[in-house]
């Protein structure tokens, strides 16, 4: 039997759909029962990989109804696709184009298809979101009662309570969330037994990172981002870079890691030896984020608490 590839460009009302080696291309709705049909279609069809972009939530409902038929479905950065279609010389951009396009980057890419958030999964990740969202706006109008006239004072004082108050009931609901799973509330207590760990980098593993302790110290650390890449050309020597992988991870992991260099004698100490040896600051930070990461992942793999011992053999 032949191996298929399948693209699926998503829009807000419609999923346009691509066919490799049979050059198939056809469009149904985004919507439940398109989608169940075009589950059904693609059942048949036995394809070796589906590839979606992640669009800002529109793919989720034709993602989670092929993962729950046990198809092999990747969602991928829309980068990727974009970077992927400038590399094979791709200039034109339709629908049914960028559909084939994400077919071709399944044939030769082959991502690997990664396990699908169930429900509570992402509730978990929508609170999470929307924590973040609220922090955001605290941050605004506390920069924005700096500099605000008397006469709205008191309505950007009013709503920083009003912040405040919302951010403290979504880490309760966080938190709810968490101990009513036996496996999240497992893992949350082995992650928060490391200095530097507290309830929103734990929750932020829980929901942006679900592979963790499942694949190795690489791909872990390929997925979050915190790989260096190479930037050369020619005679050029260019620094390491990182950049990609999940930014919300990501960002919950620095600020982690801030903590950690004070209160973790492990990282603490490894920090100290790399400003020692000449590292710029934001590169032994970076350093300590990997290093910090591949720790938790080695704890949950082995669903073991924190041991400074286990640094060294990670």
């Amino acid at each position: 039997m032949k191996d298929r590839f399948i693209g699926i460009d998503v829009c807000k009302t419609k999923l346009d759909v691509a066919l490799i080696p049979d050059d198939q291309r056809w469009s149904v709705g985004n919507n439940e029962t398109d989608i169940s049909s075009l589950v059904k279609r693609l059942e048949e069809l036995n394809p070796t990989l589906i590839v979606l972009e992640a669009t800002g939530g529109l793919e989720t409902l034709a993602a989670a109804s092929m993962g729950a038929a046990n198809l092999p479905v990747a969602v991928i950065n829309p980068r990727q696709g974009r970077d992927f279609a400038k590399a094979t010389g791709q200039i034109a951009k339709t629908d049914n184009i960028d559909a084939r396009t994400l077919a071709l980057f399944a044939e030769r890419i082959r991502p690997e298809p990664r396990p699908l958030k169930d429900q509570d999964l992402q509730e978990l990740t929508a609170l999470l979101t929307r924590r973040n969202q609220l922090i955001g706006m605290l941050t605004a109008e506390k920069n924005r009662l700096s500099s605000a006239p008397k006469t709205i004072r008191k309505n950007i004082e009013e709503h920083i309570q009003w912040l405040d108050r919302r951010i403290k009931q979504s880490n309760g609901d966080m938190e709810r969330l968490i101990q009513n799973s036996p496996l999240w509330r497992e893992k949350d207590a082995l992650l928060r037994t490391f200095n530097g760990v507290g309830p929103v980098l734990s929750v932020t593993l829980l929901s942006g990172l679900p592979e963790l302790g499942t694949i190795n110290k690489k791909k872990i650390s390929n997925l979050v981002g915190l790989a260096p890449l190479n930037s050369d050309s020619g005679k050029f020597r260019g620094k390491r870079i990182i950049w990609g992988g999940r930014a919300s991870v990501r960002s919950a992991l620095y600020m982690g890691t801030l903590s950690a260099i004070r209160f973790n004698p492990v990282i603490k100490a490894f920090y100290q030896r790399l400003i020692a040896a000449g590292k710029k600051p934001k590169v032994a930070i970076t350093a300590c984020m990997h290093k910090l990461l591949t720790i938790l992942n080695a704890m949950i793999k082995n669903s073991t608490p924190w041991d400074p011992e286990l640094a060294q053999r990670t």
